[in-house]
Formats: C-alpha cells, sequence, structure tokens
C-alpha cells in the first residue's frame, strides 16, 4: 500500500503501541516520539509491576529505534509535546480518555492527525459496520466472521474439523496425582540495564502502589514476544486447550501463553499470534481443540473486547444492573492474601500480589464470582482489574468485568450470570482438598463461602434469574432448601472468606 502520507511529521506513540505494526511499513520514515509522563505514573494506585512493565517497554523501544526515536520525561504528556516542539500524528489510542485528550491536542496544534490504529485484525470502522443495529451481541458470530475475514482455520469455506468451537474438548479437570502439567518453564525474558535503572527510578519516585516488586516476567520487545510466541507455540500449546479452563495451586502459568502483556503493549500483533498457532496445527505440532481454543481467545474473544469497549461507549461502566453496591474490601483492595482462609480465593489474590496476572478461569469463576456473590461495586471492580493486573489496560476491563463477570450491563454481553457454588471450583481445580471449607457444605463453620454464597446471591437477584431461561431452574432449586433461611442469616454475618 502506498504512504498515505509523504511529509516529515513525527509519529508520538503511547507505552501501549510500541510494536513493528505502528512504526513499520508506510511510517518507517518518521521520527518517533516517546513519552514518560510522571503525572500518569501517579493518577492511580498501580500495581508496581505493571509500572516496571511500561516504563521498560518504552525505554527498550528507544533504545531499539535509535536515532530514530526521542524519549522525552516530563510531568504531563501536553508538557512533553510543548518540549518537543513539533506537531506530531498519533494513531487512534486505546481509551475514551486518551480519545479525548487527542482530540483537545488536536484543536491546541499539538497534532496534526489521527490515524487507524493497526494493532488489531479487525479495524474500527469494520466492526462498526457488523455491529449495524444489534442490541444484542454474540460473540460466537463475531468469532466465525473472524475467521472466515481472515481465513483461519479454514477449508474452503467450511472450518477445518466441520467445527467452528472446541469448547466442550477443552474443559478437562486438572489432572490426578500431579501438582503441576509438568510443562517447561513458560518464556522469561532476562532483565538488563534497562530494567535495572527502571526499578531503581520507581524506588525513587516513592509511589503509591499495590503488590510487590520481582523479576521481570513477561515480554515488552518485539524480539522478547516472538521469543516468547515461539516457546508457547513449541512447548505449551499442544496443551493449552484441554486443561485451558484448570486451576493448579503450584502450576501458576500451566499451559497459558503469558502473551496478554505483549499484545496489550503492541509489541505482538494477534495475526502474528494466530498464524504461529495454526501453522502448529498444519505442521502436525498441536492438536486441531488446542489451536482452535488458543486462537478463539485472541482473534474471537481478544478483538470482540476491543470492540466492543468502543462500541458500547464511556458510560458503559456506569450499568449496574444488579444493584451492587459494596466496597471492595481492604484485604481484596491491598492484595491481602493472608487474611483469606479459603484456598482458591488465597492463591488468586496472592497470585496477583506476587505476579499482577491469574488466568482466566481465576479471574472469572474466582475472584469474578466472588465479586458478584458479595455484591461488589461493578465499577470500583472494573478499576481494580485494570490497575492491579499487569495486561489490565483501560479497554481491556469494562466488557470483561461489566459485561462477562459482574452481569452488570444485564445480559447485553452475556446471557446469563456467571455465579457458581464451591462444586465448580472442586472440580476444575485442586485447591478444595486441602481448603479449611467444605465445597458440598452451605451451613456451618466450614461452608464453602462460595457454596453458601452462590444461593445468597440466588436469593438476592431470584426475579432476574427466574425470568432467564437458563437460570430458572435454579430458583427453583433454592426454593426447595429447607435451610436457606439460616444460610442467609450466615452470609449477612460472614466476615471471614
Amino acid at each position: 500500500m502506498a504512504p498515505t502520507t509523504r511529509d516529515d511529521t513525527p509519529l508520538w506513540l503511547f507505552a501501549d503501541q510500541l510494536g513493528p505494526a505502528m512504526y513499520g511499513g508506510e511510517h518507517a520514515h518518521r521520527e518517533v516520539l516517546l513519552v514518560e509522563a510522571t503525572s500518569a505514573l501517579r493518577k492511580r494506585r498501580y500495581h508496581r509491576q505493571k509500572l516496571h512493565l511500561v516504563l521498560s517497554a518504552l525505554r527498550h523501544a528507544k533504545e531499539d529505534l535509535g536515532d530514530r526515536a526521542t524519549l522525552v520525561e516530563a510531568d504531563t504528556y501536553t508538557d512533553a509535546l510543548e518540549q518537543f516542539g513539533r506537531p506530531v500524528l498519533v494513531h487512534e489510542p486505546t481509551s475514551h480518555a486518551a480519545e479525548r485528550f487527542v482530540v483537545k491536542l488536536k484543536q491546541q496544534g499539538l497534532v496534526t492527525d489521527v490515524l487507524p490504529t493497526p494493532m488489531f485484525a479487525l479495524p474500527r470502522k469494520d466492526f462498526q459496520q457488523w455491529a449495524g443495529d444489534r442490541t444484542r451481541f454474540r460473540m460466537e458470530d463475531f468469532y466465525r466472521d473472524q475467521r472466515r475475514r481472515f481465513d483461519v482455520l479454514m477449508d474452503g469455506r467450511e472450518p477445518v474439523g466441520n467445527r467452528w468451537n472446541y469448547d466442550e474438548d477443552n474443559r478437562e479437570s486438572p489432572p490426578k496425582k500431579q501438582k503441576t502439567l509438568g510443562l517447561p518453564k513458560p518464556y522469561q525474558p532476562r532483565e538488563d540495564d534497562v530494567d535495572d535503572r527502571v526499578r531503581r527510578d520507581l524506588d525513587g519516585m516513592d509511589l503509591d502502589t499495590v503488590g510487590v516488586d520481582g523479576p521481570r516476567l513477561f515480554a515488552v520487545t518485539p524480539t522478547e514476544a516472538k521469543r516468547a510466541l515461539d516457546r508457547f507455540v513449541e512447548h505449551r500449546l499442544p496443551l493449552f486447550g484441554r486443561y485451558e479452563d484448570a486451576i493448579m495451586g503450584q502450576d501458576w502459568a500451566m499451559s497459558h501463553s503469558l502473551l496478554s502483556v505483549p499484545l496489550n503493549l503492541g509489541v505482538l500483533h494477534p495475526l502474528d499470534a494466530v498464524e504461529a498457532a495454526e501453522k502448529a496445527y498444519r505442521d502436525g505440532r498441536a492438536p486441531l481443540a488446542a489451536v482452535e481454543g488458543f486462537i478463539r481467545q485472541i482473534l474471537g474473544w481478544r478483538e470482540y473486547m476491543w470492540h466492543l469497549y468502543w462500541h458500547f461507549g464511556p458510560k458503559y461502566t456506569k450499568n449496574n444492573a444488579l444493584g451492587a453496591h459494596q466496597d471492595l474490601p481492604e484485604w481484596w483492595a491491598n492484595l491481602d492474601a493472608d487474611a483469606v482462609t479459603a484456598e482458591c480465593l488465597k492463591h488468586a489474590i496472592a497470585g496477583v500480589r506476587d505476579r499482577g496476572w491469574s488466568h482466566h478461569i481465576q479471574r472469572l469463576m474466582v475472584l469474578g464470582n466472588h465479586a458478584l456473590q458479595r455484591g461488589y461495586r461493578p465499577d470500583a471492580l472494573t478499576e481494580w482489574f485494570a490497575t492491579s493486573y499487569v495486561d489490565g489496560f483501560r479497554w481491556v476491563m469494562p466488557t470483561n468485568v461489566i459485561g462477562m463477570s459482574q452481569h452488570a450491563d444485564g445480559g447485553l454481553l452475556a446471557t446469563k450470570p456467571y455465579a457458581s457454588g464451591g462444586a465448580y471450583i472442586n472440580k476444575m481445580s485442586d485447591h478444595c482438598g486441602d481448603c479449611a471449607y467444605d465445597p458440598k457444605k452451605r451451613l456451618g463453620d466450614d461452608a464453602c463461602p462460595f457454596t453458601a454464597g452462590y444461593w445468597n446471591f440466588v436469593h438476592h437477584n431470584r426475579d432476574m434469574l427466574a425470568k432467564n431461561n437458563r437460570t430458572q431452574r435454579v430458583v427453583a432449586n433454592m426454593d426447595r432448601l429447607s435451610d436457606l433461611d439460616a444460610v442467609l442469616e450466615q452470609e449477612a454475618d460472614r466476615q471471614n472468606f
């Protein structure tokens, strides 16, 4: 494609736009501006390791681009642009707030033009056409269209294997008599002088952060991202699908790719990840169910969340259809895993504390499930996920939390609330055998807070659940519980989890 602009206007890249797709191709001739804005680091209470990753990514980008890039350190982005002294081009930013800011900068003459972002497979304008006047959204429809559009896992117009979705094959419980899956360790980058300087600088800033500092676990450069992708495809992808939804207390990464950080920093393009996974299947190095499950996460769910973030708009986070108004407890907000008794919840909180990361089932069916049952404010929960997770950029969490996890949008995104009792966690994890709580009990000192909390949730939301064909039966089951009043009283007074 011929360049749309051949002038010498520099290109300003935000800290989550640091890959070749952003500064290569038709923009390979441009000077690049990178900005470290101290005010942005102080604006929210971020995880310490998240701040490290972002600064490391920015500074490594400067090293990789050499003389082509200018890295300006300033209090604010506006200060940096004024210090830089020339108007700049930008790609579409990744949040509503950043988009409003860029519009303001354009009015001030500091930004000349806003370009479509190449960070995702599907352009925003194409999703708008797909969405049309839909009032209900179904990811499976979007995912199939994505497969057709990009010719991924297709035999002509039909899906490989004559099935679009192998989710039913990807729900195995963790293997018995094993503490880990026994896979080679995931890729971990080697820290360098850049990381040393970042750590010293963060120490000197005395920021209010959550979590603990620790070795950098995730790729922040295109080179590192390629290595992480290659290692995942070779060693972890073959078992990814089978245990995709399982949790093991002594195997935090299991067979997951750990690619969400480089993807969300822009240093790994989603289609590169999809292409590598499909090639592994075509070459006979990974089974179809595993490859399809991984591709569904990247080309389906991730793209879907990105586009719905923009489609639903900035007011989406104000949705609170279930009337959840409890503030996040201090142990949750401060990542105090030692204050938690339930093994599944303790491990999930500890994972966020120690790494700023946990996999999707811990997010949805442990942390999200607990928050849903206890009525935590969905807007506060969205903010917590966005700041406490190293991959939790502003666009990522609203639809995942408000829509999928907390059902706060009233069913616009998900067809039912994702609430479950301890039986699900017992089936899909190895936590319950060592837990002080019994997943089979809903009443008593050793009653599982998830099992009891489930019935408490059903009781408080019975009208909504009774109207939903997928959840009508649980209301009828609740009405047959002889000890329901005692369970409700117990949960109303519960202080420990």
